[in-house]
C-alpha cells in the first residue's frame, strides 16, 4: 500500500470555528475522516500531521524524507507566503506533492498571492474548500499509479 502524508499548517486545527465563511464549516478531523474513506478506494495509507509551528512541520518533512513517502498533500496555511524553511525542507522530497488552500488565495489580500512553495510542488489546488483535499488525494493517487 502506498503511503501519503497529509500536512496541515498553522490555524488549520481551528477549521469549523475560524472564519467559516472563508474556510468552511467542517473541522480538520471531519476533513481527515472523508480522506480516509476516499483513500480506501484508492488503496492508499494516509498519515496526518498538523502543527502551528514552522519548525515542527519542517521536522515532520525531514522524517517523511527518511520514511520514503509516496506522496505529500500540504496545506501550509500562512507559511505558504513566508516560509523559506518549509520550502527548503520540501525541496528535498522526490515524491509528488500537492499544495492546497481552502480559499481562493488570488481573491484575497495581495500578500496571499505569492507562494514560497509554488516552484517545488507538483501542483496547487486553491479555492475549492474541503473538496480540494479530495481533489489532491485523487491527483496524488494518479501520479503514484503512473510512475
Amino acid at each position: 500500500m502506498k503511503k501519503v502524508q497529509i500536512i496541515n499548517g498553522p490555524n488549520l486545527n481551528m477549521l469549523g470555528k475560524r472564519e467559516p465563511e472563508i474556510y468552511g464549516y467542517l473541522t480538520l478531523d471531519e476533513i481527515n475522516a472523508k480522506l480516509v474513506e476516499r483513500s480506501e478506494l484508492l488503496d492508499l495509507e494516509l498519515f496526518f500531521f498538523q502543527s502551528n509551528h514552522e519548525g515542527a512541520i519542517a521536522d515532520k518533512v525531514h522524517e517523511d524524507f527518511n520514511e520514503n513517502f509516496d506522496g505529500i498533500i500540504i496545506n501550509p496555511g500562512a507559511l505558504t507566503h513566508t516560509s523559506v524553511v518549509l520550502r527548503d525542507a520540501l525541496a528535498m522530497m522526490s515524491c509528488p506533492m500537492v499544495e492546497i488552500h481552502l480559499s481562493n488565495v488570488y481573491k484575497r489580500e495581495a500578500f496571499r498571492h505569492k507562494s514560497m512553495l509554488a516552484d517545488i510542488v507538483t501542483g496547487r489546488i486553491t479555492g475549492f474548500g474541503h473538496y480540494g483535499y479530495e481533489m489532491a488525494l485523487n491527483a496524488i493517487a494518479n501520479m503514484i499509479n503512473e510512475s
